[in-house]
C-alpha cells in the first residue's frame, strides 16, 4: 500500500477527516439541495470544479464524497461515484460506455435485473447484447466485434456461482479496445481487488455487504482511471442520479465493520456449505471455495476469501415439498437481497435466465445467505426444514 496502512486499518480510516469536522469522527449527514456562495467569484470558481466542490446537492455532499473516497480506497481505484441502488450503478456504468450501434458482451450468469436492463432497456437504444458462457476465459476474443465496446462480468455469479477468469477476459477485451466492467458485490471489494486484475470499472450494490444492515438502497461505481471516472460522473449528472445522504452515511458506517462482518459471514457460509454437502437430500453445493465449484482454482488464485452467499441444488423433490420446507424456517428469512446481518433462503430457477448455456440441473435450487446468527441455530433450523421436505414425501406433515 502506498501509505503503508494494512487493509484492515485502511477500511477503518479511509474517507475519514475529523480535522475538517471539528473533531467529529464520522462525517455528518449533509441533507442538501441548495448550496450558497458568498460572492459571484466564489460561485464561478465552484462551477469550474463542480464535481469536486460542494456545488449543488445532486452532485454530491461531504457525506457522499467521504463514502466514495473510502470505497475507491477499498477497491484500489481512482475514484467512485454513488448511485441510488445497485441496479442504478450497473445501468450507469453501462450507459457511460455504450451508445446506439454498439455491442455489449454480458456474462450469462448475471444478476437477473442486470440481464433485463440489456434485454428490455439497452435494446431500445440500439445496443445489441450477446450473452456469453461465464467460463469462456480468453475464448471471449472469438466473440469480440469491431463495435464491441463493453465486456461485463459478474464473478462469482450470484445465482450459479461460477468464478470467471478476469485477467484473461480483461486482456482479450483490452486488445479489442473494449472496457471491462465487473459486478464485484459478492466480494464487497474486500476479497477481490478488481483493478489489479485488469478491470476498468467496478460496480457494487452497497445495499449488500457494504451497508450490511438490510436498510439501505445504494450503488457505487468505481473507476481505475481519472478519464473513466469523469465520464461516469458526467453521465450520472446528466441522468440525475443522486444517492441520499442518509444512505451514504449508513453505508459509510457499515463499511467500517466490513472486514469483521465478512470474516463471520465467510466462516458460517463455509460451515453451512460443508453441512449441506453431507445431506442426502442435496445433489450439489455451489460455493466458490469448494473444489467442485466451476472456477474454484481461479477463486483460489484471485480471491482472498469468500462471502456468505452460495447455492444449493436439491435432488428432485416436488415443489410443494420445497414450499413446506421454506415456509417453516425460523432463522432463514425469505426475501430478496443479501449481505445483511440476517440469514436468507430463496428458491431460485436459473433456467429462464440462461441463454448461452442451458441450465440442465433437474432439482430446484436454493440460494443461501449465511448471516451473523449462531451457526448451530442455523443448522438446527435447516435440519427441521429438511424434515419437512422429506416428511411430506412420506405423507406426513413433517415437524
Amino acid at each position: 500500500m502506498k501509505d503503508g496502512k494494512r487493509p484492515q486499518t485502511r477500511i477503518v480510516h479511509a474517507g475519514s477527516h475529523p480535522e475538517k469536522q471539528k473533531g467529529v469522527m464520522n462525517p455528518p449527514v449533509y441533507r442538501a439541495s441548495t448550496v450558497i456562495f458568498p460572492t459571484m467569484a466564489a460561485l464561478r470558481e465552484a462551477s469550474k470544479n463542480r464535481f469536486d466542490a460542494v456545488y449543488y446537492g445532486r452532485l454530491g455532499t461531504p457525506t457522499s464524497f467521504a463514502l466514495e473516497e473510502a470505497v475507491a480506497d477499498l477497491e484500489g481505484g481512482y475514484r467512485s461515484v454513488t448511485a441510488p441502488s445497485g441496479l442504478a450503478a450497473v445501468t450507469l456504468a453501462l450507459m457511460s460506455f455504450l451508445k446506439n450501434g454498439d455491442h455489449l458482451l454480458m456474462v450469462d450468469n448475471a444478476y437477473d435485473p442486470s440481464r433485463r436492463v440489456c434485454e428490455k432497456f439497452l435494446s431500445d437504444y440500439g445496443i445489441e447484447t450477446t450473452f456469453y458462457d461465464p467460463m469462456i476465459g480468453a475464448g471471449i476474443a472469438g466473440l469480440m466485434r469491431d463495435n464491441s465496446k463493453v465486456v461485463f462480468l459478474e464473478s462469482p455469479g450470484s445465482l450459479t456461482f461460477e468464478v470467471q477468469d478476469i485477467p484473461a477476459i480483461a486482456a482479450a477485451a483490452r486488445k479489442a479496445g473494449a472496457k471491462v466492467i465487473l459486478d464485484n458485490t459478492w466480494s464487497a471489494g474486500q476479497f477481490l481487488k478488481p483493478f489489479a486484475l485488469g478491470v476498468d470499472v467496478s460496480v457494487q450494490a452497497a445495499t449488500k455487504y457494504i451497508a450490511g444492515h438490510a436498510d439501505v438502497m445504494l450503488g457505487l461505481v468505481s473507476a481505475a482511471s481519472e478519464a473513466d471516472w469523469r465520464l461516469i460522473k458526467t453521465r450520472a449528472a446528466y441522468m440525475g442520479y443522486c444517492a441520499g445522504s442518509d444512505d451514504c452515511y449508513l453505508a459509510l458506517r457499515g463499511l467500517r465493520t466490513l472486514d469483521v462482518r465478512l470474516q463471520r459471514h465467510q466462516e458460517t457460509g463455509l460451515l453451512l456449505a460443508g453441512w449441506f454437502k453431507q445431506r442426502p437430500e442435496v445433489k450439489r453445493v455451489l460455493h466458490p471455495a469448494l473444489p467442485d465449484c466451476p472456477g474454484h482454482e481461479i477463486w483460489k488464485r484471485d480471491f482472498t476469501g469468500a462471502s456468505g452467499l452460495f447455492g444449493v441444488i436439491l435432488d428432485a423433490f416436488p415443489k410443494e415439498n420445497v414450499t413446506a420446507m421454506l415456509d417453516g424456517m425460523e432463522y432463514f428469512a425469505m426475501g430478496y437481497s443479501w449481505g445483511g446481518f440476517e440469514s436468507l433462503i430463496l428458491q431460485t430457477d436459473p433456467k429462464p435466465v440462461r441463454s448461452a448455456n442451458e441450465w440442465k440441473e433437474p432439482g430446484l435450487c436454493l440460494r443461501i445467505h449465511a448471516g451473523l446468527e449462531d451457526p448451530d441455530d442455523l443448522i438446527e433450523d435447516l435440519e427441521r426444514g429438511f424434515e419437512r421436505l422429506t416428511g411430506n414425501l412420506n405423507g406426513g406433515a413433517g415437524s
